[in-house]
């Protein structure tokens, strides 16, 4: 049950990078050819819904392992107990994913707010 819950916030990352690649690989090519990227608002519109849905996914991934880390070391203190167990790694990998889901987060409220000033 641990591992899928960890599995479903690798899952997220993972969208999230390809996502973000992606992405950067457009800005790259729009910088080169000197293309304007908010000409057309239907792509910004798709942009912005892809950053709201990930950052959905994000949001809860990260709870559901933060949810998991703290059942272990603080409710049943399976951590205290059974010393092979990464409970450091546990709690690394939920802090990462929260500050990552509060950038994209950020990301999305601004993506919002450039679809606002389109419609």
């Amino acid at each position: 049950m641990v591992s899928l819950y960890f599995s479903y916030l690798n899952t997220a990352l993972v969208l999230q990078f390809l996502w973000s690649m992606g992405f950067a690989c457009q800005d790259i090519f729009a910088l080169r050819n000197k293309k304007d990227l908010h000409a057309e608002p239907e792509l910004v519109l798709l942009r912005a819904i892809g950053d709201w849905v990930l950052a959905i996914l994000m949001f809860s991934g990260s709870c559901a392992a933060a949810s998991v880390t703290i059942f272990f070391m603080k409710d049943v203190k399976f951590c205290a107990e059974y010393r092979r167990l990464p409970c450091g790694q546990f709690e690394l990998s939920v802090a990462l994913a929260f500050i990552t889901w509060s950038l994209q987060a950020a990301s999305s409220f601004s993506g919002f707010w450039l679809v606002v000033s389109f419609f």
